[in-house]
């Protein structure tokens, strides 16, 4: 598959739902947490490609806002598995710099600690971005901009009218008030496990994001899965509202 791709077209920015862990052990007459330990391994071996091939942002959702609804073993687990994961070298390994987006002040206080020095590790790490969602959800983020957007403008004295609400509230006023500010929308999403939905997660980011659902559970997430996730994406005509027509002649 890795002949198939252009690689001089690698996405930029791919985002994955990484589902599936769970069932994959269960199938296996596992406990669920068994899977979870497994994804670990496919994180690492993803995280190591896309640092090869090219791509510049990986973004993974690794705990949800909903997640905290999980048994307290399972929650006790994936915690655990977040502070192992940033004492190897896969940071180094691939000149990756850590960010982390959601409701970090949810998580248990050494998982913070953990995260924030791996952060200051990493910050000087150029190849590779790995961002990890972590107590994250759309709606969540959403809200928190709308919320700091409302507390800025009232700092500033600012009062909203018919006339000024355009001028101070836009499409780039939101954006800039996301976690993922400072990062490109994602090119490519994909999702693992067979499920075909978004499960509330980077609603305003993909807007124009190709989607790719693939019924490979990940902890079995191959290099040739991801290839040929790349593979798709390639194949797609990224028109963003223009007609297929002009952008070929954009092309030209």
């Amino acid at each position: 598959m890795e002949e198939k791709i252009d690689m001089t077209r690698i996405p930029e920015h791919i985002a994955i739902i990484m589902d599936g862990n769970g069932r994959w052990a269960q199938r296996r007459n596992q406990p669920r947490t068994e899977g979870h330990k497994a994804g670990v391994e496919t994180v690492r071996r993803i995280t190591n490609i896309c640092g090869k091939i090219g791509v510049k942002y990986l973004t993974l959702y690794t705990f949800s806002t909903e997640n905290w609804n999980r048994p307290s073993n399972e929650i006790s687990t994936l915690m655990g598995l977040v502070i192992s994961s940033l004492e190897d070298e896969i940071f180094m390994k691939n000149d990756a710099r850590l960010l982390v987006i959601g409701d970090i002040g949810r998580l248990p206080s050494n998982v913070q600690l953990a995260l924030k020095r791996t952060i200051n590790n990493t910050k000087n790490n150029k190849r590779l971005t790995l961002v990890v969602a972590l107590s994250y959800s759309a709606r969540w983020e959403i809200t928190k901009a709308a919320q700091d957007i409302a507390c800025e403008l009232q700092q500033k004295n600012v009062q909203l009218n018919a006339d000024n609400i355009k001028t101070y509230i836009t499409e780039e006023t939101i954006s800039q008030h996301l976690t993922t500010a400072s990062i490109p929308d994602p090119d490519l999403l994909i999702r693992t496990g067979g499920e075909v939905r978004i499960s509330n997660y980077l609603l305003w980011q993909i807007a124009y994001t190709e989607l790719y659902f693939c019924n490979t559970f990940w902890p079995d997430f191959s290099e040739e899965d991801l290839y040929k996730a790349i593979a798709n994406f390639q194949s797609r005509q990224r028109r963003f509202g223009k007609t297929g027509y002009q952008i070929e002649n954009e092309n030209k």
